[in-house]
């Protein structure tokens, strides 16, 4: 039987690069998820980068993204780098960035608090946080104002992350003040730009902007530690809640505390941090990228409307039972996680010699995922570039192309490591998108240029500049 030839990384295509430094300084990290799907374009679905002294293997083939995915935590990890940066930061270690048998013990903890049954439990701190948010839209349509969209959709995040994961009463929705935002914003834009760095100036030289940095971190550290003392202090004050814990960081610490749990309360705090830090970004741009999609397209939006005003009827909040009745505005929220999704590009370092596609990949390597390349190529799906929701459905006409799209889009990864808050990141967004269309008729989404909102990459893929003008439904 005839076997192919694996090639190896340094035979494949690629940009050219300059002497030493490689592709170092092509790279715009902004866009650099759209440079890498150019270039995957040029080259092909499996084609090499240099950094520095560094080669990569870039893959664009979904079927090879997801062989990696799954091939996680023995065959691949988070990339050396990537802790190194995060730990000179001064950001605890947590599920997000642990390999090995940390990351075991690790998963079992988070599982256990994003258990639907424990959200479940939590689901009225979030209806609170989608009041909060209703009551502060009300507000910018009597006046007539513009919103800052992905301002108000971090708060709103924000707000229910502190509340329903840690029992903390954060309010950012009705106070002027950003407090925790403002250093959380400042956190994934530094990794990235730290990451892709040819050298360590901030080191050397540091700039007002890494002295900023130094503060947000420790500010956020310091809210951390709060939010598990605090959580610590009741469940010592109620030992009932160790059975029946009110909120995920007390489902987190009845699980630590277990015997042989091998958890610490440092990698809690990881833990906490990147339920705060991943839980705003990711949730509200997917809410911000989808708002914009549906204004574009009017008659998703109108079909949307109707079945929120249908299902939610005159109900002050939309209840659990409701939302699971949401049927197309959770295809929406799929179809647009294919074409907008959060995490566009996924980098990953082979802990053995292995094999990705027909290319040898030696232990070590950095491989670069592109999540979105195949699920917007009319080669795997139908007017894959289209805003369609309808192929979400099982009984839409574009039914039959639901199974594809869920094999090729991997919005919350694939394997093992799959996003452990998929389930509260979906409420998150129907509660809100119930929320708008419920209460709202939209009257313009646009951007100060009026151009379309730009693709902005700082370690989740950020819409720039959306405002949102609503009016009030009688």
């Amino acid at each position: 039987m005839e076997t192919t030839a694996l090639r190896r990384i340094d035979d494949l295509p690629g940009p050219r690069g300059a002497p030493l430094l490689g592709n170092l300084l092509q790279i715009d990290a902004p866009r650099m998820h759209q440079q890498l799907e150019q270039w995957c374009h040029e080259f092909g679905p499996f084609f090499k980068l240099r950094m520095g002294r560094r080669r990569l293997l870039v893959v664009g083939d979904h079927e090879a993204v997801a062989a990696t995915l799954r091939d996680r935590p023995e065959g691949f990890k988070r990339s050396d780098r990537q802790g190194a940066v995060a730990r000179e930061m001064g950001l605890s270690p947590g599920l997000f960035r642990a390999n090995g048998e940390d990351w075991r013990r690790q998963r079992r903890m988070v599982m256990a608090s994003f258990d639907p049954a424990h959200v479940r439990s939590y689901f009225p701190s979030l209806q609170k946080v989608a009041e909060r948010l209703g009551r502060r839209w009300q507000a910018a349509a009597r006046r007539g104002e513009a919103i800052d969209l992905q301002a108000d959709l971090m708060r709103y995040t924000v707000d229910t992350i502190a509340g329903l994961a840690f029992g903390a009463e954060v309010n950012t929705l009705e106070s002027d003040g950003d407090v925790i935002q403002q250093h959380l914003d400042k956190i994934f834009p530094a990794l990235v730009r730290r990451m892709l760095a040819p050298l360590p100036i901030w080191r050397l030289v540091p700039t007002q902007a890494d002295r900023e940095l130094k503060l947000s971190v420790q500010a956020v550290n310091e809210a951390v530690a709060r939010f598990i003392a605090e959580a610590r202090s009741r469940m010592e004050a109620d030992p009932g809640l160790r059975a029946h814990p009110r909120n995920l960081l007390e489902a987190m610490i009845a699980a630590a505390d277990q015997p042989g749990s091998g958890i610490t309360d440092l990698q809690v705090a990881g833990n906490v941090l990147t339920m705060l830090l991943a839980g705003e970004d990711t949730t509200a741009n997917t809410i911000a990228w989808m708002i914009d999609l549906l204004w574009r397209h009017p008659a998703a939006l109108q079909r949307a409307s109707d079945e929120v005003r249908r299902v939610v009827g005159d109900s002050a909040l939309p209840s659990l039972e409701q939302l699971a009745q949401l049927d197309f505005v959770e295809a929406c929220t799929h179809e647009t996680m294919r074409l907008k999704p959060v995490a566009p590009i996924l980098a990953l370092q082979a802990e053995r010699d292995t094999q990705v596609g027909d290319v040898q990949v030696p232990a070590g390597t950095v491989v670069i995922d592109l999540m979105r390349r195949d699920s917007v190529s009319d080669s795997h799906l139908p007017r894959a570039a289209a805003f369609e929701p309808e192929r979400w459905l099982a009984d839409g006409p574009a039914g039959a192309t639901a199974a594809s799209a869920k094999r090729i889009s991997m919005p919350f990864g694939a394997g093992p490591r799959m996003c452990p808050g998929r389930y509260l990141a979906l409420l998150e967004m129907k509660m809100a998108m119930a929320q708008l269309l419920n209460r709202f008729d939209i009257a313009g989404v646009d951007t100060p240029d009026g151009q379309p909102a730009r693709e902005h990459l700082a370690f989740t893929m950020t819409p720039i500049g959306l405002r949102m003008r609503l009016r009030e439904r009688a």
